[in-house]
């Protein structure tokens, strides 16, 4: 298939989830996390689910199937009867489907994803080992350091100003790069001194705003 990455913003969707053991609770957790609304239907689901919101749905006749699929956005099979799964599948042709027991057979990935700070990372092994996808979570999380996350401050920072100051594309990338490899900054990021080395920027932003203007 042709998979390719995207983030979608699931504040506000319907989730539907097919089953309640823990890959569902895994996925039903996510989507809470984020907004959604969420329906699991299985047994029994956790304290923690419940107090984020989650609801059970006990019914699982085919009747009650095709409703909450009527309601989703989105709909994810999780349980461990694949006829269930397969029916369930196949009446969400029109939805964003997530199976987790057949990845390629749906349209929608919940991969392995984490946070460090404001950076939002995301890792997908197309289905072949999700066991690699966590050991590679645990290096990059290593790799990434509090002067990464400070930089990403700072461009941000800097985009804004640049953005105020110039229309031209081009002339704003020169700028990031400039303040990217500036050994100063550098260092000030280093010692974590987010607030100078924003200082340095407008220094060097406005310098050059004003040579221009000459």
């Amino acid at each position: 298939m042709g998979w390719t990455s995207l983030f979608l913003d699931v504040n506000g969707k319907k989730v539907f989830i097919l089953g309640t053991g823990e890959v569902a609770h895994r996925r039903a957790d996510r989507f809470l996390e984020n907004g959604s609304k969420v329906i699991l239907s299985g047994n029994k689901i956790s304290k923690d689910l419940s107090d984020k919101g989650a609801i059970l749905e006990e019914d699982g006749s085919k009747e009650t199937y095709k409703k909450l699929v009527d309601w989703a956005d989105i709909v994810v099979v999780a349980s461990g009867d694949k006829a269930n799964n397969d029916y369930v599948s196949h009446i969400s042709k029109d939805k964003l489907l997530n199976r987790a027991d057949f990845p390629e057979k749906g349209d929608l990935v919940v991969p392995t994803s984490f946070c460090i700070d404001d950076i939002q990372i995301s890792i997908f092994t197309n289905g072949k080992s999700p066991l690699m996808a966590r050991e590679l979570r645990k290096k990059i999380q290593n790799i990434v350091s509090d002067e990464d996350i400070l930089q990403i401050k700072l461009q941000d920072f800097s985009r804004k100003i640049l953005k105020e100051k110039f229309d031209n594309q081009k002339v704003r990338k020169e700028y990031l790069y400039k303040i990217l490899n500036n050994s100063n900054i550098s260092k000030l990021l280093k010692e974590g001194k987010l607030k100078e080395a924003e200082n340095y920027v407008e220094k060097i932003i406005n310098n050059n705003d004003n040579n221009n203007d000459r």
